[in-house]
């Protein structure tokens, strides 16, 4: 073996979780994976900010050429229990991304996640350029577990602007609004809502918005509480009964629980004119765009917020999605891993070009002094939006499959895909939901 050996870095990302193990001679036992052993290994995401991942690495490398790194992407779907296998059984990856929330603090509480507040404490730039509010997803018992890797992550209603303007339609500020939509451009043949039922995650989005928007984010919040019958609630229960009544109207377009969203395919309806609408996060926007940048820069997509819902006590403003997703370093890193690590963090991750990179693709970075970058960058009206719409906010409510126990999350994805295939009731959801939470 030669006396200098590369320490080499690699990288797996998805939409949930992105995960980076360090190995050189003499680790800790974790592997790539596989690969050519020159640095290049790479699991590629098929969304998101693959770009800018990709050109992180790339700058990277050539100024680290003894500290490579090796991004490997794949779905998310797959790569949840991936994750949560190789950490469970100790041989994780030295650095791994997540959404904050149960999930996390499963692995904090199992020990198998090291704390960063001592090393944001070493570099106060590097801690006070992140928004706090973002870095309070990661904090645990005050100490902090996950620094942000991509931009914030709000799910907004996007319409196709050209198909709304043939129908003579506005895009819904109330749920009777949208109802109305589902009619209009049924009559016309077009499928009002496109959706990625087969992933069951897309399906979630709808219930964490109606929820908020009838009982307000203390119903949620009582549900992470654990407190008996949440999941009863009437906030939840007339949710479940508002997407039964638009699975039930045609709302969404014909055979989408059998569509994938990790692959485009839910987008796609959208752009091509196959569909009005979609409900989706903010990540969506660089699915589409590289999908048909024409459809973009020819100003044929919309964007707004979820329609408020009459009567509700939830403020229109309040939105749902991910803060960010985040890197998390393993407990299990030596010292020479987590020193790679951290630097990679420090200055590899929201360096001026990364930044630039995230803009490009259409995701506003989760740090300060960002509007002129924002003024001057394309789509300067939609990153201007979501800098809006994530500020204004009054409640930014974590996607509850992350927010709660990976277990019982697992159980709402399950039940939520079963109510929109209309195989149990609103009632039997909620009465479910109740019994999965004292499990």
């Amino acid at each position: 073996m030669a006396s200098r050996i590369p320490l080499r870095i690699t990288i797996t990302a998805g939409a949930a979780a992105l995960a980076l193990t360090v190995t050189a001679c003499g680790s800790s036992g974790r592997t790539t994976g596989g690969g050519s052993g020159d640095g290049t290994l790479v699991w590629a995401l098929t969304q998101g900010s693959e770009a800018t991942f990709r050109a992180s690495a790339t700058e990277w490398n050539k100024a680290h050429p003894d500290s490579r790194i090796d991004i490997q992407y794949f779905q998310n779907d797959p790569y949840k229990q991936k994750l949560r296998t190789a950490v469970g059984a100790g041989d994780g990856p030295v650095l791994f991304e997540n959404w904050g929330g149960g999930a996390l603090k499963n692995y904090v509480d199992a020990g198998k996640v090291a704390d960063l507040t001592p090393d944001l404490d070493k570099n106060p730039a590097w801690k006070n350029r992140i928004f706090p509010s973002v870095l309070q997803s990661t904090t645990i018992d005050g100490k902090v577990y996950g620094v942000p890797v991509n931009g914030v992550q709000p799910v907004v209603l996007y319409f196709n602007k050209e198909l709304f303007e043939k129908a003579g339609a506005e895009p819904p500020k109330t749920w009777d609004d949208l109802l109305a939509l589902v009619k209009t451009f049924k009559a016309k043949g077009i499928a009002p809502i496109s959706m990625g039922g087969g992933s069951k995650w897309p399906d979630l989005m709808w219930m964490e918005y109606l929820v908020d928007r009838l009982g307000g984010p203390q119903a949620f919040q009582n549900i992470v509480a654990g407190k008996k019958g949440a999941w009863s609630d009437p906030a939840v229960l007339k949710a479940a009964e508002m997407i039964k009544q638009l699975v039930d109207a045609g709302g969404f377009a014909k055979g989408f629980t059998s569509v994938s969203a990790d692959t485009g395919q839910a987008e796609a309806q959208l752009y091509t004119g196959k569909a009005a609408m979609i409900l989706q996060g903010s990540w969506g926007f660089g699915t589409i765009q590289t999908g048909s940048a024409k459809f973009v820069s020819g100003g044929n997509l919309g964007w707004t917020g979820f329609p408020a819902v009459t009567g509700g006590k939830g403020d229109a403003t309040n939105v749902v999605g991910n803060p960010a997703n985040f890197y998390s370093l393993s407990a299990q890193a030596d010292a020479k891993e987590k020193k790679t690590a951290v630097a990679y963090l420090k200055d590899g991750v929201y360096n001026g070009s990364y930044t630039d990179s995230l803009l490009k693709g259409g995701n506003v970075p989760p740090v300060k002094d960002l509007d002129a970058k924002i003024k001057a960058a394309d789509n300067a009206d939609w990153l201007s939006y979501v800098y809006d719409l994530t500020r204004d906010a009054k409640n930014f409510q974590l996607s509850w499959d992350q927010a709660l126990d990976p277990a019982l999350g697992d159980a709402l994805l399950t039940h939520l895909d079963q109510l929109f295939l209309g195989e149990i009731s609103p009632q039997q959801f909620c009465t479910q939901m109740d019994q999965a939470a004292t499990k």
